[in-house]
C-alpha cells in the first residue's frame, strides 16, 4: 500500500507560485496562493528587524507591480502544419536568417532581440534562427539551442514572436528554428 506524502506550508506555497506561472486549461482557474505564515515579531527595541522587514517588503511588492500578468502577454502557438510544410519546401520565403553560433548567451540575447525587433520593424513574417547544435561528441546539447526557445516565452520576446517550430533538416534540423514575427500594432 503506497502512503500518501503530505506537502508542508512552505511546500505549498513554492508549488502555487510556480502553478500560477502555467496557462491553465479551459476551465481552470490559477491555484491561490496560501496564507503565509506569521512572521515571528522582533523583540522591541530591534532596530535590526525593522530595517530588514521594510526593504525585503519593498522589493516583493516592486516585483508584483513589475511583473505582467499571463493575461496581458500576447499568445505564442505553433507554426501551423500546412505554414511549416510551405516554408520547408520554399513556397513561403525566409524573409531573413540569424546565426548564432559562437556566440555567448549574453550576446545572443542581445542580438537576436536586436534582429526580430529590426524584422518586425520591415513587416517580415518568417524568419530562421540558427542556434546550432552544440557539442554532441561531447554529449552536452549546446546551451542556445536550449534556452533560445525559453527566450521566446519571456515576455520581452513575446511582443515579437507569435510562433516558432524546429527547422527542416535541409535549413538547420534540430539546430535551427523557424519563427514566425508578430505583426506591429
Amino acid at each position: 500500500m503506497k502512503r500518501r506524502r503530505t506537502l508542508s506550508e512552505e511546500d505549498r506555497r513554492l508549488w502555487a507560485g510556480v502553478a500560477r506561472q502555467a496557462v491553465p486549461l479551459k476551465g481552470r482557474a490559477l491555484p491561490e496562493l496560501p496564507e503565509p505564515p506569521a512572521a515571528v515579531a522582533p523583540p522591541v527595541g530591534s532596530k535590526a528587524g525593522d530595517a530588514a522587514a521594510k526593504p525585503a517588503a519593498a522589493l516583493v511588492a516592486a516585483l508584483a507591480r513589475q511583473r505582467p500578468s499571463l493575461s496581458q502577454l500576447p499568445s505564442q502557438h505553433p507554426i501551423e502544419r500546412p505554414t511549416r510544410r510551405k516554408i520547408a519546401k520554399g513556397r513561403i520565403g525566409i524573409d531573413a536568417r540569424i546565426d548564432l553560433h559562437e556566440m555567448t548567451q549574453a550576446t545572443a540575447h542581445s542580438v537576436l532581440a536586436g534582429f526580430l525587433s529590426q524584422a518586425q520593424a520591415m513587416g517580415m513574417r518568417h524568419v530562421l534562427v540558427i542556434t546550432g547544435r552544440g557539442g554532441i561528441a561531447g554529449g552536452s546539447r549546446g546551451i542556445l539551442r536550449r534556452v533560445v526557445p525559453q527566450w521566446f516565452a519571456s515576455p520581452q520576446f513575446r511582443s515579437l514572436v507569435s510562433g516558432f517550430e524546429s527547422a527542416e533538416r535541409h535549413h538547420g534540423g534540430d539546430g535551427a528554428l523557424y519563427v514566425r514575427v508578430r505583426r506591429p500594432k
